[in-house]
């Protein structure tokens, strides 16, 4: 459906687990991660963790094994083809970093499947050792929004979506995260949104679900989200459907209507 953007987030939506703690816990550095989290942001130890582990002789294969060993329901990666098969416009939003997020993708063999990744720098540099950034650098400005960390907020990404279909296309926002809440109250009517079912996101849209104009469907594993977001993407696509023949229709009985009018004789007057 060319009518429909499909908004992933990526760790526990995508894939079963935090990407972040995975590496570090696959590489022996549980420890040393949960010392130092206390003092520093989160995208700044895990850069400091990156440093350590190439320190200790870990290589960019040694991560990418750990990453290609990510936890991952069965009906994912056939959801997301099914979607993109179907025309919709397929878009991840996530408080990641690039670097995992595309070597993920790679192994499953989805990179080509998005066509916009929004996340954490993420990279290797010159010394063979991946940097990680934040997506805002808020030491020197802030996003402004008070519901999200400082590192991002969705919902800027999201109104940038919107504005670049002109309110044309109907989104549908997957995630389970608090960082998903902001984004969620920015869908419109006609939008729908998917937390996972007893996670944060889920949570905080149950104390007040009206806060939200998109239509909330909750889902608990792989299987559950392919079949609703199967299901809402066809249901969209009847609807447009139905009304485009309606939009036709409609034009067809104008232009009878307008014809046949044109058709008849002119009424002659009556003679007295």
């Amino acid at each position: 459906m060319a009518g429909i953007v499909v908004v992933f987030d990526f760790d526990k939506t995508i894939i079963d687990c935090d990407s972040d703690n995975w590496v570090v816990d696959g590489l022996g550095a549980t420890d040393l991660f949960n010392k130092l989290l206390p003092a520093m942001p989160w995208n700044s130890l895990m850069d400091k963790m990156m440093k350590e582990l190439h320190s200790q002789g870990k290589t960019i294969d040694d991560i990418v094994e750990v990453l290609k060993r990510t936890p991952i329901h069965p009906r994912i990666v056939p959801a997301i083809k099914a979607a993109h098969a179907s025309g919709c416009e397929l878009r991840i939003v996530s408080d990641a970093n690039l670097f995992f997020i595309e070597t993920i993708l790679k192994h499953l063999g989805l990179e080509e499947y998005f066509s916009e990744i929004n996340t954490n720098p993420g990279y290797v540099d010159e010394e063979g050792r991946v940097r990680i950034s934040p997506f805002c650098d808020f030491t020197n400005s802030s996003h402004g929004c008070s519901l999200c960390p400082p590192k991002m907020c969705k919902s800027v990404i999201i109104e940038r979506i919107q504005a670049s279909t002109e309110g044309r296309k109907r989104m549908i926002y997957l995630g389970d995260g608090v960082g998903d809440y902001c984004p969620s109250l920015k869908l419109k009517e006609g939008d729908f949104v998917m937390p996972r079912k007893n996670l944060p996101l889920f949570d905080k849209i149950c104390q007040n679900p009206l806060a939200l104009k998109a239509e909330i469907h909750e889902w608990t594993d792989g299987e559950e989200l392919e079949h609703i977001l199967l299901n809402l993407i066809n249901t969209i696509a009847i609807e447009e459907n139905t009304a485009a023949q309606f939009i036709t229709t409609d034009c067809k009985l104008q232009t009878i209507s307008v014809s046949g009018h044109e058709a008849f004789p002119k009424a002659l007057p009556v003679q007295q």
